[in-house]
């Protein structure tokens, strides 16, 4: 009898759920988010405000909702940029290999020499806070680690059986690279947006936090834990709510990504 995937199987109901509480939010939202209601001052979680209200009266529940909407969108842009051209660049250095290969991937060596949230503050610090600057920046920095990843497994397969059987036969380069190469490169890119997902959320919220992620003016789980971080003891629920949506998020799509490098038999 084959054993229960509990990784997968738990980090699939999680992230089920996270992404159904999220959701939620693009469509609806208890009370505006912004509103501001001076008679639930400081309100502690209750039927009217699940997730109680702040020092200015705001509904948490209905900024959660719309913060992590934020969160998700703006995470999601940054792994399809880093992801995309990554894949592209990985998997052409990978395949012909060469002169190019050598550059490319020492310019990957030269960016991943700095901590990538570094020059990701940099970067902001320069074109300013908001979410296109953000997706750019962090998409930008994430894009070597995904070309290194795809690369890895384009060497291990450029020369296998059925690669070399392909090119006797007259396969084209393109075909060989999309239908007999990426497919099985699959299980490992998986656990490796898993991976990037988990990053970009974090990214996201700590320069939110830090004030120079999205504008002070957008939703964002960053932005709520800093507005809340001086009343972490008076007004627990403030910090409590948004904090744990990142964690359970980050959790879930953690667990999905460990449950298949578990069920691929991909090495950690």
């Amino acid at each position: 009898m084959k054993q229960r995937n509990w990784y997968l199987t738990i980090g699939v109901i999680l992230t089920a759920c996270m992404l159904a509480f999220i959701t939620v939010g693009f469509f609806w939202t208890p009370f505006e988010p912004s509103a501001m209601d001076g008679a639930a001052r400081n309100a502690a979680p209750s039927a009217a405000h699940p997730f109680g209200c702040d020092a200015y009266g705001r509904d948490i529940f209905s900024r959660t909702l719309e913060g992590a909407g934020s969160t998700l969108t703006i995470a999601l842009a940054v792994l399809a940029v880093g992801a995309v051209c990554g894949l592209v660049i990985g998997a052409l250095c990978g395949y012909f290999g060469g002169p190019i290969d050598a550059l490319v991937m020492r310019l990957c060596d030269a960016v991943a020499a700095f901590p990538s949230f570094l020059l990701a503050l940099v970067v902001l610090a320069v074109t300013g806070p908001g979410k296109y600057n953000v997706i750019g920046a962090l998409g930008v920095l994430f894009i070597p680690s995904f070309a290194r990843l795809v690369r890895g497994e384009f060497l291990k397969y450029r020369d296998r059986d059925f690669v070399r059987a392909a090119r006797l036969m007259g396969v084209s380069d393109g075909r060989i690279i999309f239908v007999h190469i990426l497919p099985n490169t699959w299980p490992t890119l998986l656990s490796g947006l898993a991976i990037g997902f988990n990053n970009a959320v974090l990214a996201e919220a700590s320069m939110s936090y830090l004030g120079i992620g999205v504008n002070a003016q957008e939703p964002s789980l960053g932005y709520m834990l800093k507005d809340a971080q001086g009343s972490f003891f008076t007004l627990p629920w403030c910090t409590a709510f948004p904090a744990a949506v990142v964690i359970l998020l980050i959790l879930g799509v953690g667990l999905v990504g460990e449950g298949i490098r578990e069920r691929m038999g991909v090495a950690s």
